[in-house]
């Protein structure tokens, strides 16, 4: 993405990219979703507001 804080919108933009890297995959959306939760569980995400998060500079 190139930003250290971001929207979902912008990670959304991967979508076309990432179903055709993973076609069998009909839940992309969720998917991305559900690894922003699993990053930002892990420390490695802020979550900074609805849809924005932040990249940690010093993650867990």
């Amino acid at each position: 993405i190139g930003t250290v804080e971001f929207d979902i919108e912008q990670v959304y933009s991967f979508e076309r990219r990432l179903s055709a890297l993973y076609p069998h995959n009909r839940n992309v959306r969720p998917k991305i979703r559900q690894q922003l939760q699993v990053l930002r569980d892990s420390g490695y995400l802020d979550f900074v507001s609805r849809g924005r998060y932040r990249i940690r500079s010093n993650p867990l």
